[in-house]
């Protein structure tokens, strides 16, 4: 708890105004000590108030030179007994400069430096004839587990301070990956589209050109033979564009005939690639029977482009599809958290680069115009509602309270 309250002060203010704190309070705390007047040959003057200011001071260079604060810390304490002034003890002296190079990786300098202080504070007190039983058997614990305490905290502090600077990279690099994943098969299915049109078209065009070629030196000469390549490029007209519908049906609903079968079933398997995108998904299916083919590969794909949206452009943590079948229809929705405000040209879910028209499945710098998740001609967006217009549904994006929403309502026509 402690570490985690300092690791929110040090995110909320500036690094020098932490270093200035940490300084006031040492300042504050020894010159308190020192006011005491426990003990000491003298008793507390405008210098020894001064010591305690330096103290504090020193920490203003603590991160920078965190050894170098811990040895003059050190050695003023020394002086400062030697001059005779009142005690102060040893540890809360040196607690914050042990802190601080602990918490700069500088563990071992800060136990040698504690270990140091002890033993010449002990050799000198018991010369002096101070009680032994006392000085060894009641003030060294409290020292030890002071000192203890601060370096254990420094330490923590700057593995804690690691392991979330790892952990945000390690996030980073994989959201990375899975959007240079996602940028690499739609590139390959534009491949392989490119293949479908020149296989369908190619050749085809090729057939025209040479009969066509023929019909027209033939024409007013042999009526036959003109019919014959007429009736030829007919044909393969015909046939060409019906293989052209099935490239772009391919192209609206890819891989449900050629490649694979996907069901609102799978949807599951969304949250694993989200996941490793840094994005929570929370899935409520409410479907009590068995849905319509065409309707349960639409709604799949409805929500798998939701959430590649989300992963790509939204700046959200967590997700929620959720799908209720009435009986009549299937209601579908994808809500993120993503922040944002809807205004021209602004950051978020308004209308800016956020889900919005550019390269790639149209979604390019996000589903709208500019930087956030506006709405706009995207193919996205209009990809999602062209596949629940086809079936007779509806399907609606845009912000929301909760974050930028993808809603959908399909038709059931269940079969008997």
């Amino acid at each position: 708890m402690i570490e985690e309250r300092y690791g929110q002060a040090l995110r909320r203010l500036p690094p020098w105004a932490v270093d200035a704190l940490i300084g006031a309070g040492v300042a504050l705390i020894v010159s308190i000590v020192i006011s005491a007047g426990q003990g000491g040959r003298q008793s507390p003057d405008v210098i020894a108030h001064l010591w305690a200011v330096g103290l504090g001071a020193l920490m203003l260079a603590r991160r920078r030179h965190p050894v170098t604060v811990l040895a003059v810390t050190a050695l003023g304490l020394f002086a400062y007994y030697a001059a005779g002034y009142p005690a102060v003890g040893i540890a809360v002296p040196v607690a914050a400069a042990l802190f601080s190079a602990a918490e700069f990786g500088r563990l071992v300098h800060a136990v040698v430096t504690a270990t140091v202080v002890i033993a010449v504070s002990l050799f000198f007190r018991l010369a002096e004839g101070d009680d032994f039983s006392f000085v060894v058997g009641y003030e060294l614990a409290g020292h030890i587990l002071l000192m203890a305490a601060a370096i254990a905290l420094g330490d923590s502090l700057r593995s804690r301070r690691n392991a979330q600077a790892g952990a945000r990279r390690i996030a980073e690099l994989t959201a990375q990956r899975y959007r240079q994943e996602a940028d690499a098969r739609l590139h390959a299915e534009r491949l392989a589209i490119a293949r479908d049109l020149h296989d369908s078209i190619g050749h085809t065009t090729s057939v025209i050109s040479l009969h066509a070629d023929v019909a027209r030196e033939s024409l007013g000469r042999d009526e036959s033979q003109t019919r014959a390549a007429l009736d030829l490029i007919k044909s393969t007209t015909t046939r060409t564009m019906s293989e052209l519908r099935r490239t772009v049906a391919l192209l609206r609903t890819p891989d449900e005939d050629a490649r694979s079968v996907v069901s609102l079933s799978s949807v599951g398997t969304l949250r694993e690639t989200a996941a490793a995108a840094g994005i929570d998904i929370d899935i409520e299916m409410r479907v009590t029977a068995e849905l319509p083919a065409t309707v349960d590969a639409s709604a799949f794909r409805i929500v798998q482009e939701a959430v590649t949206n989300i992963v790509k452009h939204s700046r959200g943590t967590r997700a929620r599809i959720t799908a209720l079948d009435d009986g009549a229809v299937l209601r579908l929705s994808v809500v993120d958290d993503g922040p944002g405000q809807v205004r021209d040209g602004g950051p978020g879910h308004g209308v800016g680069s956020g889900h919005g028209v550019g390269p790639g499945h149209g979604i390019g710098p996000g589903h709208g115009i500019g930087p956030g998740h506006g709405i706009g001609p995207g193919h996205g967006i209009a990809g999602m509602r062209e596949r629940a217009e086809t079936l007779g549904g509806t399907l609606t994006a845009g912000r929301e309270s909760a974050g930028f929403a993808v809603r959908a309502v399909l038709p059931l026509e269940r079969t008997s």
